[in-house]
């Protein structure tokens, strides 16, 4: 019987963390990006991607930090309210 507990025990766990890391994953279509200071992280769709004001985002990104991004996604180097604001026009397009 103990073996039993031990093993629904183990299941349990195991979809905690699976439930824990289904947070993290990005929809077919977007992409996280990280702005600003703090880093916040943003998921976009990848039809921003085209955008003349966005490509310039890009640009300065390239930039500042090439193609090596620490977080695991795109680092845009602006302040949060700036970001924000373009994405707000970008979404009204």
């Amino acid at each position: 019987m103990g073996f039993r507990i031990a093993s629904i025990i183990k299941r349990a766990s195991f979809s905690n963390t699976q439930a824990s890391t289904k947070g993290f994953e990005v929809p077919k279509g977007y992409l996280a990006v990280y702005v600003g200071d703090k880093m916040r992280r943003f998921v976009i769709p990848v039809s921003y991607l085209n955008q003349p004001s966005f490509q310039e985002l890009l640009h300065q990104a390239e930039q500042e930090f090439g193609y090596d991004h620490p977080m695991g996604g795109l680092t845009i180097p602006c302040d949060e309210d700036e970001f924000l604001n373009l994405t707000s026009r970008l979404s009204q397009l």
